[in-house]
């Protein structure tokens, strides 16, 4: 499938991109002056990933990818929490990368899960045997005849197991209902992500705003990665940082304030227009949460008047403002105390309880 980028009438766009980029260049003015910056980032990448499994017509709460991110999880994982962490773990390659990382061969390998580990070559390590080792084999002679009884075992087991596959094989073929299915035909992804990687060259001499809406719209038309739309998302941020305009932006904040008619348009201008304007909201929506967030600081520090200069409440505001939720638990690895000290200083900076349970208590910033 191809993507073809018609030109537009300037009235449509001009004031969309206008917004959007005045928008994004006050928050990204405001995020490189702000004494929160880091804690900042970290949260937005937190309800990046939150509102872009939102988009994809999936719901994850904010408190379990926190939790999962810490490995403090109070219940077994889903596939959503999962997919969301796998999002949030690609924000911060790309942004601990350099600019233009995730448009290179090993950064698209990677942020597409095709990252590939050297398997070790099995006779060199037989090979490779240091006398002790030696020794312990032979040790293990007298074993011998128990290992041939269990392979024994382990080749009847197999034996089965073949036999009863083919019987369920035979059955499936035979059963006409696989005569009235249609095999869907295979797409090459290789081959369609290297369509959309010539479509992101050739829009190089666009305004970065707009190249992002395209990358973005043409990810989603070309169908590059039908298992990974976000990672379309993720990357038209990533070009705005390579192209020196913005901090990596968290585009489905805002993203999924446009209502999906706007972004499943027929028409092309349609949808990049609703791509600018969920750019307008995410740098809106950003400018607000990193105002709260300050607020909130200030509010915390005047709990340290008259305090002790080994205090743990300095640790524990940074802790708060860079995660959206903190509990029990994670102050306790944090910071080193006990789980009745972590109680005690929660209460001293009056945070939000989120969860209002006795055995699991978790906080957040007003």
């Amino acid at each position: 499938m191809t993507y073809e980028f018609t030109t537009l009438p300037p009235s449509r766009l001009v004031l969309a991109l206008t917004r959007a980029g005045e928008a994004l260049a006050r928050l990204d003015e405001r995020i490189a002056r702000s004494p929160i910056k880091n804690g900042f980032l970290e949260r937005q990448d937190f309800g990046d990933a939150v509102s872009s499994l939102w988009v994809d017509g999936e719901l994850v709460h904010m408190e379990d990818l926190v939790l999962h991110d810490a490995r403090m999880d109070i219940r077994s994982p889903t596939n959503e929490i999962v997919n969301a962490h796998r999002i949030l773990r690609s924000r911060r390659l790309i942004y601990n990368n350099f600019p233009q990382w995730p448009f290179t061969d090993q950064g698209l390998n990677l942020l597409r899960g095709k990252g590939w580990v050297q398997e070790p070559d099995e006779t060199s390590t037989v090979a490779e045997l240091n006398p002790e080792q030696e020794q312990d084999a032979e040790k293990d002679t007298g074993d011998e005849a128990l290992s041939d009884e269990l392979a024994e075992m382990d080749a009847l087991l197999a034996r089965s197991s073949a036999t009863l596959d083919d019987v369920i094989h035979n059955a499936a073929a035979k059963s006409p209902v696989n005569d009235l299915l249609l095999p869907e035909p295979e797409i090459d992804e290789d081959a369609v992500l290297r369509q959309w990687r010539d479509l992101v060259d050739s829009c190089k001499d666009h305004p970065p705003l707009l190249q992002a809406a395209i990358i973005l719209d043409a990810w989603g038309e070309m169908q590059v990665l039908e298992r990974s739309p976000w990672l379309g998302r993720q990357l038209a941020a990533a070009l705005l940082r390579a192209n020196g305009f913005a901090h990596l932006p968290a585009l489905n904040i805002g993203i999924r304030t446009i209502p999906r008619e706007r972004r499943r348009s027929r028409q092309q201008g349609e949808r990049l227009c609703a791509i600018l304007d969920g750019i307008n909201e995410a740098a809106q929506l950003g400018m607000k949460e990193h105002d709260r967030l300050l607020n909130g600081k200030s509010r915390m520090e005047r709990r340290l008047v008259g305090r002790r200069s080994n205090s743990r409440l300095p640790d524990l505001i940074e802790l708060v403002l860079a995660k959206p939720v903190v509990s029990t638990s994670m102050i306790v690895k944090a910071l080193g105390t006990t789980p009745q000290g972590a109680v005690g200083l929660a209460n001293q900076l009056e945070l939000r309880e989120m969860t209002g349970r006795g055995r699991f208590r978790a906080w957040g910033i007003l």
